[in-house]
């Protein structure tokens, strides 16, 4: 992970994230990791189009930018905290209006092989822990079609 992208955390008030997966608290949020083909630039451009959107955030969601608002067709919604291309995003993220809000932090690496994406999903209740754990996964698996 980059220095920028763990100052971008500690400037949001989030503790630095994790880099070692195995050493990612399961117990507190929620985490995926998944490698993609091509270079981070190609992973960046499908996860911010339209098309990829709508895929791992849900159908209606379109981002625009940093400081930009997005929602859902099943009424997910947040806005976006930082848009750094080619390296991280980050947004918050609530399941209707009577939710709490909690934040979704992806970031992106250069691997063997293609581009790691990491995806963080901080204060979620516990009992919707694995349902979004379960549904990242998901999402994230149809997003890999978009990254071919």
């Amino acid at each position: 992970m980059s220095a920028f992208v763990q100052l971008g955390r500690v400037e949001a008030g989030l503790p630095p994230a994790v880099v070692d997966e195995d050493d990612v608290p399961h117990d507190r949020l929620v985490f995926v990791r998944k490698i993609f083909p091509g270079s981070a630039g190609h992973v960046w451009q499908a996860l911010v189009s339209p098309e990829g959107t709508q895929i791992w955030l849900g159908q209606g969601a379109v981002l625009l930018g940093s400081g930009q608002g997005y929602l859902n067709e099943e009424g997910d919604g947040g806005i976006v905290r930082s848009f750094h291309p080619l390296e991280q995003l980050r947004l918050t993220w609530h399941s209707g209006l009577d939710q709490d809000t909690s934040l979704v932090e992806i970031d992106l690496t250069p691997v063997a092989g293609g581009t790691r994406l990491r995806l963080w999903h901080e204060g979620l209740q516990a009992a919707l822990r694995q349902t979004m754990q379960d549904q990242w996964e998901h999402r994230l698996d149809d997003f890999g079609r978009v990254c071919l």
